[in-house]
């Protein structure tokens, strides 16, 4: 199959980005270090393009049913502005796709779902409208960019007239942006670092993506590739999709209890309601590992008898804390923080202990 290209694919190869396959698209992997752009997005700002992710319209009359059918959170609690966190939860328990919902108008939803499941998703939205309501995937012709780290809102703010310090986390607005009319301006991020993502049409992106470039020179900015993504979203313990969460994974077992609504009827709400009130057998935890390794994905769990208790599901060394840092299913016996298990690196089993999460607190 080949390799699809977001809109500024050349862009990052004369900035002279690393290209890499992801989730069907050729994406920027790095253009320095991870390091250094892990650093930077922490300590100033930086710019991510993940403009393959993918974007669902929900329109009309139904919209809202809908969305409340498919997602596992209340999306009757959002008012125009506001994003939620959710997930799709399947017939058997997993997680189809975890996403955004966005309410751009009473009967005006617009969805945010993972790159590698667009099409996966797209079908499963569509069995479930059975009541007509417009759904439009314009996954194709929307760019989007991550501007991440705490100098974010000082770097963005001479590039529109929305006061960018006053939006709370998870609001959105839509105004004029570096000349684009109608952007969406969101204080979402998957790196804990504060900042935006920014939604333009293709068209815009070129205009878009070297404007936030020069607006943020004097703050340090720098294009940041998917080495560094991972990095930040692990160091605060957000799950990936196919990684942590996955169609085998139910939301409670991943610690999603909190997007997961029992006061209106989703899929499969019955059987994860059971499961809520009786307990899961095993859970998704953070740990730190406390002799010198690094925990990486499908590495064994074992406790102290060399028993297998888990697996990893996602693993690095934490370039904020210098050591390895890790999530992983455990049996719940294990979960609790402060125990003590090991990790199985190379027939070794190293010593780390369950924290909670996020690893990097604010």
């Amino acid at each position: 199959m080949e390799l699809k290209k977001i809109a500024l694919n050349d862009t990052h190869e004369a900035l002279g980005a690393k290209m890499v396959p992801f989730a069907g698209y050729n994406m920027p992997v790095r253009y320095s270090s991870d390091l250094d752009e892990h650093n930077t997005v922490r300590n100033a700002v930086g710019i991510f393009d993940v403009s393959h992710m993918g974007e669902f319209l929900v329109k009309g009359p139904g919209a809202l049913d809908l969305i409340q059918r498919i997602t596992s959170n209340d999306a009757s609690k959002l008012a125009d502005g506001k994003v939620q966190y959710s997930c799709f939860p399947n017939d058997e328990g997993g997680i189809v796709d975890d996403l955004l919902v966005y309410r751009l108008g009473e009967e005006d939803y617009m969805l945010v779902v993972n790159a590698s499941n667009i099409d996966k998703d797209w079908a499963w939205v569509n069995k479930f409208n059975t009541g007509g309501v417009e759904l439009e995937n314009v996954s194709d012709n929307i760019s989007l960019f991550a501007v991440q780290g705490p100098k974010a809102t000082e770097a963005l703010q001479a590039l529109t007239a929305v006061n960018l310090s006053s939006m709370a986390y998870y609001t959105f607005e839509r105004g004029e942006f570096a000349g684009v009319q109608n952007v969406i301006i969101s204080a979402t991020g998957y790196t804990g670092a504060g900042g935006f993502e920014i939604y333009v049409k293709n068209d815009d992106a070129k205009r878009v993506f070297e404007a936030i470039m020069e607006a943020g020179k004097e703050f340090g900015i720098k294009p940041i590739g998917l080495g560094a993504r991972d990095t930040l979203r692990l160091e605060m313990g957000f799950c990936l999709y196919g990684n942590d969460i996955d169609d085998t994974t139910s939301p409670i077992e991943a610690g999603l209890g909190w997007i997961t609504k029992f006061d209106k009827e989703f899929t499969n709400s019955e059987s994860l309601k059971e499961q809520k009130a009786s307990g899961v057998s095993r859970k998704l935890v953070g740990f730190e590992m406390v002799d010198r390794a690094i925990p990486r994905s499908h590495y064994e769990i074992v406790n102290a008898e060399g028993e297998k208790v888990g697996e990893v599901t996602s693993g690095t060394m934490s370039p904020s804390l210098g050591k390895g840092i890790g999530l992983g299913y455990i049996t719940k016996e294990l979960s609790k923080p402060g125990s003590e298990v090991f990790v199985r690196v190379r027939n070794k089993d190293m010593k780390a202990q369950v924290v909670k999460l996020p690893f990097i607190k604010k």
